[in-house]
């Protein structure tokens, strides 16, 4: 496994220094240029690191904040991974990231990597709730939310909604998810992320 990944390291350095960085396109296709992310809490957070494939074997794992390094779309990917089928086959998730990313194109005519920033800057709750316990009485205090678990959150949520919607249906999980995207990137209150973030911070703002 290490060599593999000094080898896969060992490629991405040759190709970035054949490729000048504002020519590295995701999945050969979507440009970095001109993506932001205006939310200033979560530019630090939100990874666009240009790479040719959101593939980074988990380096990250042994630096703190490790996580933020990792691309906002392998992170996406990993997430995908996380349900009954899906367990661990990164090359299934991969391929449905990427054709959702070619549903969202054809139907916004935007870059794909912006309305995911733009998704996940909607779908971040900003405040939720923790329980403390005193005196024997648990009570459930409102606090804010970190950064990195704001972004955390809303990849969950989207990921959730588009499993919820494929499920038990005939529409596929590449559809499920670019419509989830584009409805949280439009802050639209029919997106599952959305209406998660509202619930959540709803029951913050009644525990003040």
């Amino acid at each position: 496994m290490a060599g593999s990944t000094s080898a896969q390291m060992k490629l991405e350095n040759e190709l970035n220094a054949v490729v000048p960085l504002d020519e590295i396109k995701l999945f050969g296709k979507w440009s970095y240029r001109g993506v932001v992310v205006k939310d200033p809490s979560l530019k630090k957070y939100i990874s666009l690191k240009p790479v040719f494939l959101p593939h980074t074997g988990g380096r990250h794992e042994k630096r703190h904040f490790g996580k933020a390094e990792v691309p906002i779309v392998e992170r996406l990917i990993n997430r995908l991974m996380r349900k009954a089928r899906n367990t661990g086959k990164k090359h299934l998730a991969y391929n449905i990231v990427k054709n959702a990313f070619e549903l969202i194109h054809l139907r916004t005519k935007e870059n794909p990597l912006q309305v995911l920033v733009r998704a996940i800057e909607n779908a971040a709750p900003r405040e939720e709730t923790t329980r403390i316990m005193y005196g024997g009485i648990v009570y459930h205090v409102a606090v804010d939310v970190s950064p990195l678990r704001r972004v955390d959150l809303a990849i969950r949520h989207i990921t959730e909604g588009a499993f919820l919607c494929a499920f038990r249906s005939l529409k596929p999980i590449e559809e499920c998810l670019a419509d989830e995207l584009i409805l949280a990137a439009n802050n639209d209150p029919k997106s599952y992320a959305i209406q998660r973030k509202e619930e959540i911070e709803r029951i913050a703002l009644s525990s003040r």
